[in-house]
């Protein structure tokens, strides 16, 4: 937990135990590195909870409205949609509009996997072969991103027919993020569940961290993060500009 608030802290522009706080927390935004990396530019709004309090960072402009508004809220109600609707009028004015919330999951303890498919995996540039396949949106990136590059890749097969994949990007140092595709015909065998289990595994035996993310109606998606030994652990939200 103290490497998430570590990590939190240089996106945020903010101390690690600020997400400790019963207050919520107001900071300006800054670009910092060893922060995830999503975009070249600063975040013009984001907020996160890890259950207690908000910790938001916003640009300038967004100050007096956020500090009026956070101080009088309890900081895991913010997320709620009657509470998002003002945050969001409020960015309409910049040409911004709310993203959709991100539930995150964290694990760094390896659980048993018994073996159910043969699978094979890839590393580093043996994984650029999968871009373009749109059957792997989540697993992989659309292609090569350098700033939060793929790293391993496990596969499930049926003869030589691909189940199943999993795969992590790099999207801080150390930091690994898993994403799973199952074709809809190898679905509820436990294909996915499988391979998240030995790609987490994996992860953690090359002393990084990884992490896990989904929607908040993914219920499938959050099935398989809790069979994965994942737990819930923050709950972000950020702003993109209007197209």
């Amino acid at each position: 937990m103290q490497n998430l608030m570590e990590l939190l802290s240089i996106e945020f522009n903010c101390k690690p135990d600020d997400f400790l706080k019963s207050n919520n927390i107001l900071i300006v935004s800054e670009l910092h590195e060893g922060r995830r990396v999503y975009s070249s530019e600063k975040y013009f709004f984001h907020m996160v909870t890890m259950g207690q309090n908000a910790v938001v960072t916003a640009d300038e402009c967004m100050q007096d409205f956020l500090r009026a508004y956070i101080d009088v809220k309890q900081g895991h109600y913010l997320f709620e949609i009657p509470n998002l609707l003002p945050i969001e009028r409020e960015l309409n004015k910049y040409g911004y509009t709310l993203t959709q919330t991100y539930h995150m999951f964290l694990s760094c303890e390896q659980i048993k996997a018994e073996k159910k498919y043969p699978v094979k995996w890839f590393f580093d540039d043996e994984i650029h072969r999968f871009y373009g396949d749109k059957r792997f949106p989540n697993a992989i990136c659309s292609e090569y991103k350098p700033e939060r590059p793929d790293k391993v890749v496990v596969c499930a097969y049926d003869g030589d027919t691909i189940m199943g994949m999993a795969g992590c990007s790099e999207d801080a140092p150390h930091w690994q993020q898993i994403g799973i595709d199952v074709l809809p015909e190898y679905r509820s065998k436990g294909v996915g569940t499988y391979l998240v289990t030995l790609l987490k595994n994996k992860i953690i035996e090359c002393n990084n961290i990884p992490f896990y993310g989904t929607s908040v109606s993914n219920y499938h998606s959050w099935n398989i993060a809790l069979n994965c030994g994942f737990k819930p652990t923050w709950l972000e939200i950020g702003a993109k500009k209007i197209e």
